[in-house]
């Protein structure tokens, strides 16, 4: 089932720290991709659907620059068929010797209406993708051509990205922690959970700041506790 409209804002206000406690109440642990990081900080949260690709390490003689006359490339075409809203997900190697895309790349997955992009790698022109305002992911900087290291094999199949598994249609949320997977049919419930766990965390947030106890109040064990918050939520249209 697609992402529905509700989900997708529900997500965008909630954090990946929320998600991995969500989803670690229902046993699964693997899913926060390790090693990548925001290209910007003042990049928007990012939410959609994953849209794979997978690399394989470049055998010479099969990966000449060459390969891009050929309009049937995985890489190229994946760029053209990522459906807008989703989240084009690169499974790199953990490889950032060479680049996962680059600035004109990247730029026709944002003007297409792409909702970020991911690699467990690296991109080239990175200050270049971070200005475009597209929520971007990466290990780090790298200049080199992918085709140096990466060779694109397959598209929109299940992949690794920073040791966690990524499934096509999985939810992706990315925030200033990083980047989480919600396997797709969680994606409603660990939504609305969220929704609901990040309004008593700010409610705690503001009674820590005013000097109370986290002893009774996080977790919410005294009753009192669950009183003073639903006023707190009247009082505050949460």
């Amino acid at each position: 089932m697609p992402l529905s409209q509700q989900t997708r804002e529900k997500l965008s206000k909630v954090s990946t720290a929320s998600v991995a406690t969500a989803l670690f109440k229902r046993g699964i642990r693997n899913q926060m991709i390790q090693d990548v990081r925001p290209l910007s900080p003042t990049q928007p949260i990012m939410v959609g659907e994953a849209f794979t690709l997978r690399y394989i390490p470049a055998r010479e003689d099969l990966n000449p620059i060459t390969v891009f006359r050929d309009r049937q490339h995985p890489q190229r075409a994946a760029i053209e068929q990522c459906p807008p809203g989703s989240v084009f997900v690169i499974d790199s190697r953990k490889d950032a010797r060479a680049a996962s895309a680059g600035s004109i790349l990247v730029s026709r997955l944002h003007q297409r209406g792409v909702a970020g992009i991911v690699t467990d790698g690296g991109f080239r022109d990175a200050a270049g993708i971070a200005a475009l305002g597209i929520p971007a992911f990466h290990h780090r900087p790298s200049a080199p051509t992918n085709l140096t290291l990466h060779q694109a094999v397959d598209v929109n199949v299940p992949i690794g990205c920073g040791d966690a598994p990524v499934f096509p249609g999985d939810v992706l949320l990315g925030d200033g922690d990083g980047v989480i997977v919600i396997p797709t049919h969680l994606a409603d419930e660990i939504a609305a959970e969220c929704f609901e766990m990040e309004a008593f965390e700010d409610f705690v947030q503001e009674e820590v700041g005013r000097g109370r106890s986290i002893l009774g109040l996080y977790p919410a064990t005294d009753d009192q506790t669950l009183t003073d918050f639903a006023a707190w939520r009247k009082a505050n249209g949460r």
